[in-house]
C-alpha cells in the first residue's frame, strides 16, 4: 500500500481507462469513463475515496491501475484453506475497510461486533459481518458494506457475504482502539 501514500487530497488524476466504482453514499457500483479527470478525498487501506463532478465515489485496489497505479492483486486463499485460515482472511479483509470520511480502519473504529462463518455442504461459506455505523444517520453504511463484501468474496470457499448493520449496541468512542483514538486525537 506504500503508493497510496504518494497520494494525496485535492491531487487530481486523468483516469487512464474506464472504471467501475462505488458511489458514496449509495453504495451502487457505476463506472467513469476513461479521461474523466478525479480528485484524491482519502487513500486509505487498499482503496482511494475520489470525487468526480460534485460527487464520491471509491476506487478499489484492483481498479488503481485507472488512477496511474499498480493494481493490487484481488486477495485469496488457498483452495485447501481451513476454517482459521478463512476467519483470519475475513478480519484481514475488514482491516482495510475505511469509511470515506475517516482516516482509520472499520475493526480499529469498534464498528465490527462480530463475524459469524457458515460452512455449505458444498464446502463453500457464507460470511455473516455484524456491524455498525458511528451514528445512525451516517450515509456511509452502504459503501462500507458493499467494500468489505467485495473484498471478503476474493476467497473462492466464500460464495455469499451478508453485512448487517445493526444499531443496538450502540456505538460509542469506547469501542475504539487505542491506536484508532491516536490516529483521531481523541486521547
Amino acid at each position: 500500500m506504500e503508493q497510496l501514500e504518494g497520494l494525496h487530497r485535492g491531487q487530481e488524476l486523468p483516469l487512464q481507462r474506464d472504471v467501475a466504482v462505488i458511489s458514496i453514499p449509495f453504495g451502487k457500483t457505476i463506472t467513469l469513463p476513461e479521461d474523466s479527470v478525479v480528485s484524491v478525498m482519502q487513500a486509505k487501506g487498499s482503496s482511494v475515496s475520489v470525487a468526480h463532478e460534485g460527487r464520491l465515489y471509491l476506487v478499489e485496489g484492483a481498479n488503481l491501475d485507472a488512477l496511474g497505479l499498480e493494481a493490487l492483486p484481488r486477495p485469496t486463499l488457498p483452495e485447501d484453506a481451513t476454517d482459521e485460515q478463512i476467519e483470519a482472511f475475513v478480519w484481514e479483509q475488514l482491516r482495510t475497510c475505511f469509511d470515506p470520511e475517516i482516516p482509520v480502519d472499520i475493526v480499529e473504529l469498534g464498528l465490527v461486533y462480530g463475524c459469524r462463518i457458515e460452512r455449505l455442504i458444498s464446502g463453500e461459506r457464507i460470511v455473516t459481518i455484524r456491524m455498525t455505523l458511528t451514528a445512525p444517520g451516517c450515509g456511509m453504511g452502504d459503501v462500507i458494506a458493499a467494500d468489505a463484501r467485495n473484498k471478503i468474496l476474493g476467497a473462492p470457499q466464500i460464495s455469499q457475504v451478508h453485512v448487517d448493520i445493526v444499531f443496538d449496541p450502540p456505538w460509542s468512542r469506547e469501542m475504539m482502539s487505542d491506536e484508532a483514538k491516536l490516529e483521531l486525537g481523541m486521547f
